[in-house]
């Protein structure tokens, strides 16, 4: 017990520097994947935001819900339609995802947050005008999927500088009122960039990025954006990693310190990220 607890001691010890160092800094992590599904990592993950609040790192939380949007549309007998293997979204499921995100989801991780110890407050794009949105225009029609025109912090500066932790839904609408669905990963990035944040966190079901897809062995570490396009062209950043890490690079260049994906499969990523030497996945910057 004696050498358990000097353990403890010591891994506490070694985690000063860093919390010194992010103290009173503004983290954004977008939450999803495996770790918003199980409810084991899901406790976890609400326990580590709530301790790095209590530390005094400003901690933003960002999210999606695919699986709870899939579950209502089934549930309501909607059939969903896709193009170029993107969800396509009638003014029906945008009413749907604006229902499931802003509600059950958000709501529901504002209530875990609290369950732990935090303070949390539940916000999503259309609240203060915070993401004004207008229909994506990326050569297919996706009915309304939005792109972020302009983002305004003022709500989640608000609710920082009162000691919430600030939990946001990807919902925005476009000047004329029009409710739109914007990709979470994407919302991330640019709230990050509009915060100055010190850092932005992607919670993925892989290790990051790997050199050789197949070979979770071939993590790399550390990625200059400007190696990007090159990675891209060699084929190691391809498919559904693409817009990801398209997404960190563009908050890096918009002001971001450092962009990270890592991998929300395994208990307290996000701490082990923010508080050791080796990291856990690929860093941008």
């Amino acid at each position: 017990m004696e050498i358990e607890n000097s353990v403890k001691a010591q891994v506490l010890a070694d985690a000063l520097p860093y919390i010194q160092r992010y103290s009173g800094k503004i983290i954004v992590v977008k939450y999803g994947g495996n770790a918003m599904t199980c409810d084991e990592l899901k406790q976890a993950v609400m326990r580590d935001i709530v301790l790095l609040s209590l530390v005094g790192i400003k901690v933003v939380l960002v999210h999606g819900g695919g699986p709870e949007i899939n579950e209502m549309l089934q549930k309501v007998g909607k059939e969903s339609k896709f193009v170029g293997g993107l969800r396509y979204t009638d003014e029906e499921t945008a009413e749907i995802v604006q229902m499931v995100l802003a509600g059950k989801v958000n709501k529901g991780l504002v209530s875990l947050l609290q369950q732990h110890g935090g303070r949390a407050l539940g916000l999503c794009g259309t609240d203060g005008g915070m993401i004004e949105a207008e229909k994506l225009d990326n050569g297919m029609d996706l009915g309304f999927v939005g792109e972020i025109k302009n983002v305004d912090i003022k709500p989640i500066t608000d609710a920082l500088d009162n000691g919430y932790i600030p939990v946001v839904a990807t919902v925005a609408a476009s000047a004329d009122g029009q409710i739109y669905n914007i990709n979470a990963d994407t919302a991330a990035a640019r709230i990050a960039a509009a915060l100055n944040a010190e850092n932005l966190i992607l919670m993925t079901d892989i290790k990051g990025l790997l050199r050789d897809k197949n070979d979770e062995n071939t993590l790399i570490p550390f990625v200059h954006v400007s190696e990007v396009p090159s990675l891209v062209k060699d084929g190691i950043i391809s498919g559904g990693m693409i817009p990801k890490i398209e997404c960190c690079v563009e908050s890096v260049r918009r002001g971001v310190n450092r962009a990270f994906i890592i991998d929300g499969r395994i208990p307290h990523s996000i701490l082990i990220e923010l508080f050791s030497n080796e990291g856990i996945g690929t860093m941008f910057k």
